[in-house]
């Protein structure tokens, strides 16, 4: 998969070792780094699926983050990311299907989404 970030300073908060373990601890820092394994592994969004299974518990968000998926890091931390590829038009209405197309993210942040 083809993983973008939606900032430079998120990039090498995230791919740099230091600034990872630096900004965000030990622990999560160690989670971000297989997150990011899994994601630059995958061919498509299709290999987390089904929804909320696996250690990634991969997912679509709602309501004000409608459009973005989360995968888990750290209780209650999530690492968000919006699909970059999708074609124009109507969307399949099939989950799976819309899953298969996403080729390319953008990862937009880490926070917690429930608070």
């Amino acid at each position: 998969m083809d993983i973008y970030f939606k900032s430079r300073k998120l990039q090498t908060a995230l791919e740099s070792p230091a600034d990872c373990r630096k900004l965000y601890g030990m622990e999560m820092a160690k989670k971000i780094t297989l997150r990011m394994a899994a994601l630059r592994a995958a061919a498509t969004l299709a290999d987390f699926w089904p929804p909320k299974t696996g250690p990634e518990r991969c997912h679509k968000l709602t309501a004000d983050l409608a459009g973005t998926f989360s995968m888990d890091v750290k209780q209650p931390y999530r690492l968000l990311f919006v699909p970059l590829d999708l074609p124009p038009g109507p969307l399949p209405v099939d989950e799976r299907e819309l899953w298969q197309l996403i080729r390319a993210i953008e990862i937009v942040g880490i926070e917690d989404t429930h608070g």
